[in-house]
């Protein structure tokens, strides 16, 4: 198959998008610590990769509470921001365009990460979910541990936390993004409002798929009012289930927070599609919906190759394809696909969830001068 709009250019908004390649969000906690700062290896591991037409960086917690990872970057310091110009600008040098993703992992979370009872929509323990923390075992891996039951989140709660992510978006800005995602997939905060089974509540926030969307709907809105709609996007998992997030309402509530997303009038729509090898596939008519209920930039990240990335741009069902596995093990993976070059494999799988220097992060090599 012939991949013309794949690199095809693309304007998303405002902004002038040399392909359709995605960098999605990868966490790959590399910040420095004490502080969860960002720093010049994550910088210089964004400029390798800005070969993509658009980036988003990886999730970021907008309070300490917010943080259920360690060693993952926040954006609530003013030491943070300063960090994150670093990636900015490294970014900008290199001409890509790149948005931060805003992140608060709710019930999926433990005090042994950040010293705070996790807090969540309801009261209700996921099963089967673990967090990681460094404990110094061999090799430096992380060291999973399982998550704690959550508090509720109180009126006030709920307020502060949306608070929390319009300052993580203002200052996202100062630090020289383009724009912000709002992290409403896999399991997290927000897709826990979402959900019936981790959404037990029975006021505004809770109860009806319509009251479920309540907590989003507001975010993206004082987001949007603080920032711009123009550089606001929002990324949903409607077929994602682990976290112990398995709604047979889900598909229902996500076609309602998607015509709220849609009256927002929001930049784009992030799809976080699983990305196994035996994943469940999104239907077609699914999409074809999706399409017809939002009408501005849809992006999809999945473990898709090229060509079904390709057919589905050629369907004009989405508009944007995430290769996230793919730019981890190689930087220039656009390059080697207009090329048809050889890809790197990830060497260590020890080095994906930390670590203290390049090693399985920025040392993949880029395709040599004769390629």
């Amino acid at each position: 198959m012939e991949l013309k709009k794949l690199f095809e250019p693309y304007r998303m908004g405002s902004f002038d998008l040399k392909n359709r390649f995605v960098l999605p969000p990868l966490t790959r906690s590399r910040a420095s610590v004490p502080g969860e700062i960002p720093n010049s290896l994550m910088a210089a591991y964004y400029a390798q990769r800005a070969g993509a037409g658009f980036m988003i960086a990886e999730a970021t917690q907008v309070s300490l509470q917010g943080m259920g990872y360690a060693r993952t970057p926040g954006i609530y310091t003013r030491e943070q921001v300063e960090g994150w110009k670093l990636v900015t600008e490294a970014v900008h040098q290199n001409e890509g365009t790149i948005f931060l993703q805003l992140w608060h992992t709710g019930r999926v979370g433990s005090s042994k990460v950040n010293g705070l009872q996790p807090i969540a929509p309801s009261p209700v323990a996921a099963k089967n979910t673990s967090v990681y923390i460094f404990d110094g075992a061999p090799n430096g891996d992380a060291t999973f541990i399982p998550v704690e039951e959550p508090r509720e989140m109180t009126a006030e709660d709920v307020r502060e936390v949306i608070a929390q992510f319009t300052r993580g978006a203002i200052n996202a800005i100062e630090a020289g993004f383009d724009g912000i995602e709002i992290h409403g997939a896999n399991g997290y905060l927000v897709d826990q409002f979402l959900r019936s089974n981790s959404n037990k509540r029975t006021d505004e926030y809770g109860g009806s798929k319509e009251n479920r969307t309540r907590f989003l709907a507001e975010l993206t809105r004082s987001i949007a009012a603080a920032i711009g709609k123009e550089k606001t996007g929002v990324r949903l998992a409607p077929f994602i289930k682990f976290k112990d997030m398995d709604d047979p309402e889900i598909l229902d509530t996500m076609m309602i927070a998607t015509e709220k997303l849609n009256d927002l009038d929001i930049l784009y729509l992030h799809l976080s599609e699983a990305d196994w090898d035996d994943a469940p596939t999104i239907p077609h008519e699914f999409r074809v919906r999706l399409r017809e209920k939002f009408t501005n930039t849809i992006i999809a990240t999945g473990n898709k190759t090229p060509e079904q990335g390709e057919q589905l741009l050629k369907e004009n069902l989405v508009d944007m394809i995430g290769f996230g596995r793919k730019f981890l093990a190689n930087p220039d993976y656009p390059k080697r696909v207009l090329l048809n070059a050889p890809l790197n494999e990830i060497t260590d799988t020890h080095t994906l969830f930390g670590g203290g220097d390049a090693r399985g992060y920025s040392d993949y090599p880029f395709l040599s001068v004769k390629s």
